[in-house]
């Protein structure tokens, strides 16, 4: 049940971390704030494919 995914920063769009999520209890794209080393400030990170 649980799928791998990219989490790429909303400002620079690079991808930075990659995590695991259940497509049953969260059916929604992951939004998360985390640290992103090319912008080198706190930034929101969304699911990409």
């Amino acid at each position: 049940m649980r799928e791998n995914i990219q989490l790429a920063c909303g400002e620079c769009k690079q991808r930075n971390y990659s995590t695991t999520r259940n497509k049953k209890t969260t059916p929604d794209k992951l939004v998360t704030k985390k640290y992103c080393p090319f912008c080198r400030r706190h930034t929101e990170h969304k699911q990409v494919k």
